[in-house]
């Protein structure tokens, strides 16, 4: 059951990482800094947003503890129902908020593109 919205997020599971990301100084400076990285390589949003997502997925994956049988088994469920991209959306858009200068290349990118 991945499916039932919580708290404004598309699950509990995405809901709760969310809350410990945004809770914890530490991994809210990280997540903020490599949020700000990929908006700085990216030639697009979808494309920091994709890089985001894969990165967030990642090191949540790699970062759990070693657990077999049953709670191993819950435990990776609950980490495949994470929406990962809704949350790499959501924190390049609040950069876009708190620093709309790091986003002005693509706004030119963008409007080149369409008068070309």
């Amino acid at each position: 059951m991945c499916d039932k919205r919580y708290n404004g997020y598309t699950n509990y599971q995405t809901w709760n990482v969310a809350l410990w990301i945004d809770n914890d100084e530490g991994s809210q400076s990280y997540w903020q800094e490599k949020t700000r990285e990929i908006v700085e390589q990216a030639s697009d949003q979808q494309g920091a947003i994709s890089t985001l997502e894969q990165d967030l997925k990642d090191e949540h994956n790699e970062g759990k503890p070693e657990t077999q049988g049953t709670y191993g088994d819950l435990l990776q469920h609950a980490l495949d129902c994470v929406n990962w991209y809704e949350l790499a959306e959501n924190m390049i858009d609040e950069l876009k908020e708190n620093e709309p200068e790091l986003f002005e290349p693509w706004t030119t990118a963008k409007s080149i593109a369409e008068r070309g």
